[in-house]
């Protein structure tokens, strides 16, 4: 079984206004709403191309019940932990170009930290477990690389997409799989990544300290995957971005939903970057049939001196 873990969901409220004006009264030409945070994107694309998924969270309130009953409806397994306040609400302004306004999200008590903590125990080896997005004011720290020990320490492999210093802290525990992007890796090494070669360099530097495989997304320059003495790149195919919303956490449920059935990190890799691509030239979340439309346009080389 595969698990997320999104420690900050939402309600992510898409709104689109044409000759948006400030300080005016403007109107909607379409609005959507649809539950969000990284793990919950993961767990959605999972579901479409083919895996079953259990979320684990915090959810409170309305708002959460709203989140729940959402993903219920597309058959995506829960078990969230209840938080005391309300699961926030974000704001996503297209008016030609694309502003966000993102909550706080509720404060969450050691109790139900430790409740979601417990739940790691009922894990088993051949499990996989996705640790994705950003880490709460209210949480530990640390939680990202507990949970990563925790885990790895029983042969669950751990899938990690998040960026700054808890991204360095859970490399030396053995991450089945980091996926940084080129700007968050080279603040990881307070450098600049400007070519391929660049984020098979850094890439490589956190195999060096422990991850097992390394996805560096590059936008329209395609990606990089590094594992032990090997690295690879590949283009993204053509197309019109639209959205680059959930594009990151496609590549990680692209990577991971294809690996469990082929078990093969080249075909991984591969679909990795037609689900991205496929969501970012979608308004919406990727789906089976535009992954499958764009995979015969992304070709992997080999990098030579990795």
């Amino acid at each position: 079984m595969i698990y997320t873990v999104t420690l900050n969901p939402s309600i992510d409220y898409l709104v689109e206004v044409e000759n948006f004006q400030m300080g005016s009264v403007n109107r909607t030409t379409n609005d959507r709403k649809f539950p969000g945070g990284k793990g919950i994107n993961v767990s959605r694309v999972l579901k479409r191309i083919g895996n079953d998924t259990t979320a684990f969270g915090f959810i409170g309130g309305q708002t959460g019940e709203f989140v729940k009953t959402f993903l219920n409806q597309e058959e995506i397994m829960t078990d969230f932990t209840e938080a005391s306040g309300d699961t926030r609400i974000n704001i996503k302004l297209k008016t030609g170009i694309e502003t966000e306004i993102n909550s706080q999200g509720p404060d969450i008590s050691i109790e139900s930290y430790q409740q979601l903590v417990k739940k790691m125990d009922d894990l088993k080896a051949e499990d996989l477990l996705v640790l994705s997005g950003s880490i709460p004011a209210s949480l530990p720290k640390d939680v990202y690389s507990e949970l990563t020990k925790k885990c790895s320490e029983k042969g669950i492999k751990v899938v990690v997409d998040t960026s700054g210093k808890e991204l360095l802290n859970v490399v030396p525990y053995q991450p089945f799989l980091v996926k940084p992007n080129h700007h968050e890796l080279a603040e990881l090494f307070s450098t600049e990544i400007n070519h391929v070669d660049d984020a098979c360099k850094y890439g490589m530097k956190l195999v060096e300290m422990g991850a097992q495989h390394v996805i560096v997304s590059m936008a329209g320059d395609g990606a990089v995957l590094c594992t032990k003495n090997k690295a690879y790149s590949a283009n993204v195919p053509k197309g019109n971005v639209v959205n680059s919303v959930g594009a990151g956490d496609s590549m990680v449920a692209g990577f991971i939903g294809s690996y469990e059935t082929t078990k093969n990190i080249l075909s991984a890799f591969h679909y990795s970057l037609a689900a991205g691509s496929a969501t970012a030239f979608s308004a919406d979340l990727c789906s089976l049939d535009a992954i499958e439309e764009l995979l015969p346009q992304i070709a992997i080389t080999e990098l030579t001196g990795s």
